[in-house]
């Protein structure tokens, strides 16, 4: 008899955990379908601002040797 309550038991557990499983799946695929979608948008918005748009230009160093800053 007490074989009978322990397996019922885990018969129960693992439905239980199995339906648990099934619903952290269903939110992993919500979840990295809206990474994706999310991604995705990012890359349309950064696409739409202007690329053209010049840059402000780089300061340039000029090397100075040693042997000047001496004198």
């Amino acid at each position: 008899m007490t074989v009978w309550i322990v397996a019922v038991a885990a018969l129960v557990v693992a439905t239980i955990a199995f339906a648990h499983s099934r619903r952290m799946a269903r939110k992993l695929a919500i979840l990295e379908e809206q990474y994706w979608q999310l991604k995705f948008d990012h890359g349309e918005l950064k696409a739409k601002v202007d690329p053209s748009a010049p840059r402000p230009p780089e300061p340039t160093q000029t090397f100075v040797p040693l042997t000047q800053l001496k004198r």
